[in-house]
């Protein structure tokens, strides 16, 4: 274990947790240089878990010897860097969640087809850039039964910072990948299509013919306007989640949930 101090936040060491921007880290034009953060001992342990190269952690000194010790244990030999908290405050933005940062390499994402392969549920997430919503419906998709997940080049990364945070590493679990083709192409895979918006056809989320589906794909679009309606028309079905109090929809994570869980696959 190679531990180095950090007393300035301008420290080229340590520019990947404090100045590369989100789209730096992912590096599109050189993926096998992309990076991503994970934050907190029980995160960075899923991600480890699954297979994720480390590069460097960052942590307060006392978690050298406490919260972070297993973590360096299981890291081998990497760099890593501590300071004053004061520093790694200024360093990251915020006051670390239990002090441990983790900077990872990322993996090449899978194709469609291997993602769809052996799935009954698949969630694709249409246009959600919201970092928080995407987080919270990968959490979902993992604890409710979805196989895989795929995302619209318009939605946010699932590898931000926040997105793995709110995870609580869900997003290291479950296959995933961007799918660039029309949404219509799920059916070369097998897939029946389900949007998720509110229409004068849309069906309740309990429609007997959509809970029978062998192989579904829920879509869930964007946090303010929803799903568009060319993404509507080319879907199978369009469906709904009952209200009371004259509320009109739920938050796309929370929707997500209902629809997770609701929408199952049977097991006789």
């Amino acid at each position: 274990m190679a531990v180095f101090e950090i007393s300035s936040i301008d420290d080229k060491r340590v520019e990947s947790y404090v100045s590369l921007t989100e789209a730096q880290l992912r590096n599109r034009l050189n993926p096998d240089d992309g990076l991503f953060i994970a934050e907190s001992p029980k995160v960075i342990h899923v991600a480890l878990d699954a297979g994720y190269d480390p590069v460097s952690l960052l942590c307060e000194r006392r978690h050298i010897i406490g919260d972070a010790r297993d973590i360096i244990e299981r890291c081998g030999d990497i760099p890593v860097y501590t300071g004053d908290r004061d520093i790694l405050t200024s360093i990251t933005g915020y006051k670390l969640t239990r002090g441990v940062l983790c900077a990872m390499r990322r993996k090449n994402n899978p194709t469609v087809e291997a993602v769809c392969r052996d799935a009954q549920r698949i969630v694709l997430i249409d246009g959600v850039v919201d970092t928080t919503n995407i987080g919270a419906i990968f959490r979902s998709a993992a604890a409710l039964g979805i196989d895989g997940i795929l995302l619209t080049p318009t939605s946010c990364d699932p590898l931000n910072r926040r997105a793995v945070r709110v995870s609580m590493g869900s997003v290291f679990l479950l296959p995933w990948t961007w799918l660039e083709e029309p949404i219509k192409s799920l059916h070369d895979y097998g897939f029946r299509t389900v949007a998720m918006a509110l229409t004068d056809r849309s069906v309740s989320i309990d429609d007997p013919a959509l809970c029978s589906e062998p192989r579904l794909a829920i879509i869930m679009g964007t946090e303010g306007d929803g799903l568009a309606s060319s993404v509507i028309n080319e879907a199978d079905y369009t469906a709904r989640i009952p209200m009371s109090h004259n509320v009109d929809s739920l938050n796309v994570a929370a929707a997500a949930a209902v629809a997770f869980w609701q929408l199952r696959p049977r097991k006789h």
